[in-house]
């Protein structure tokens, strides 16, 4: 049953969001940008599933929903980031989930990460140490 299986917290991974890496523009000349998913931890992640969607929920209107796209990492290794998708500047106005679910050892663990809308911008930059690149982190 589901109160006998224990949740511990997700430690050491985060998502990031930085800008291409030859800054590169979509036609209409927006960014393009570039989802990492990133292990701080000292371990190795296994059996690495990120679901990933964009969605809103506006007071009035019509709701979007952007289709799931599911990534699969048998291994992600410790103290790295691997590339997850690349985000169209067309969908910041969303809000971008990372559900991201790993074994460590014969545990499982999740966690979603939200990146609210219009969250993905310089003024939030910080420097990510395992990319050696500014952009978004969510922890």
């Amino acid at each position: 049953m589901k109160q006998d299986i224990s949740f511990d917290p997700v430690e050491g991974v985060s998502v990031a969001v930085v800008p291409a890496e030859d800054n590169a523009l979509t036609p209409e000349g927006l960014p393009i940008w570039q989802v990492y998913l990133l292990n701080h931890n000292a371990f190795p992640l296994e059996n690495v599933i990120v679901n990933a969607n964009g969605y809103s929920q506006p007071e009035d209107g019509e709701k979007v929903r952007t289709s799931t796209l599911r990534y699969l990492f048998e291994v992600v290794p410790p103290h790295s980031a691997v590339p997850v998708e690349p985000l169209d500047s067309a969908l910041l106005h969303l809000n971008n989930q990372y559900w991201v679910s790993y074994y460590h050892g014969p545990k499982i663990f999740d966690k979603k990460f939200i990146f609210v809308p219009d969250s993905i911008v310089p003024d939030n930059f910080t420097h990510i140490s395992l990319l050696d690149r500014v952009g978004v982190l969510h922890s």
